[in-house]
């Protein structure tokens, strides 16, 4: 009897575009907390990421022309370089962190947004992102934007022009993992552009998890920097991203609760 193959084709993805930018991946991932810049630099390269996102407050990457660079291991031309405010606690000190960020980067528009609130949860504060959202997009900017899971705030930052809205999952560092998936639902059935879960992540199946509700993309740090192995995790996260946006577009079967239904059929029997 001949070998019989089989030939199962992959569902089709739709491109991932944001900002007038396309990318392969959909994890996106920061570099802070890790041991040095080499390790930063390996687990990145694990994760298969291509956007890397840079607290411009925190991270060098040329403000100080006598200390290393992160991007001296970080090639520019390979990463999209995301800037964010990270640390910021008013619209005024976002807005203006990204403006610097902007002439480091050579007129570099793609930027993360985040006005934090409370230095115990690092909740955002949404009343200046709001504010800092929209002088941002005023003055060119392509804002990604950290935001709590209020789907009529998400809507807002829609209307004003964000690129991206980036819903916590949970607290930054927490590694709670999504505490509230119909909060999640409702802004991914609404927005019209990429939805990111930013903030919470602390495993791969959390990552799989935001994908397979529907969620564009997932941006984490700590839950790679912070792991036992981090390049390890790094390349987990790569591809629990991976196996849940397949998921996602395969549809999963229906729950059936309190019915067994047999896994292989049940006519023919053999007596």
């Amino acid at each position: 009897m001949g070998k019989i193959e089989a030939h199962v084709a992959a569902p089709l993805d739709t491109p991932f575009t944001m900002g007038g930018e396309t990318f392969r991946s959909r994890l996106l991932v920061g570099t802070g907390k890790y041991r040095d810049f080499a390790q930063t630099r390996d687990a990145i390269e694990a994760s298969g990421a291509q956007i890397v996102t840079v607290a411009i407050r925190r991270t060098n990457i040329g403000q100080d022309p006598d200390q290393p660079s992160l991007l001296d291991v970080l090639d520019p031309q390979r990463y999209t370089i995301l800037p964010n405010t990270a640390g910021c606690y008013s619209a005024f000190e976002a807005v203006r962190t990204l403006r610097l960020a902007r002439e480091l980067l050579d007129g570099h528009n793609l930027v993360k947004l985040e006005v934090l609130g409370s230095q115990a949860t690092l909740f955002p504060n949404m009343p200046e992102t709001l504010m800092a959202a929209k002088q941002l997009v005023a003055d060119g900017f392509r804002v990604m934007v950290y935001c709590s899971d209020d789907p009529v705030q998400a809507r807002m930052l829609e209307d004003i022009g964000c690129v991206a809205i980036m819903p916590l999952a949970s607290l930054i560092g927490s590694g709670m993992g999504i505490l509230n998936p119909w909060n999640l639902r409702i802004i991914i059935d609404e927005a019209q552009v990429p939805v990111i879960v930013d903030a919470g992540v602390g495993t791969a199946s959390d990552a799989a998890i935001a994908m397979e509700l529907g969620c564009d993309g997932v941006l984490m740090n700590t839950a790679i920097a912070m792991a036992g192995d981090p390049v390890r995790m790094a390349a987990a996260m790569g591809q629990a991203v991976s196996a849940g946006r397949n998921a996602f577009l395969a549809g999963r079967m229906a729950r059936k609760p309190y019915q067994a239904s047999a896994s292989s059929p049940t006519e023919g029997l053999i007596d």
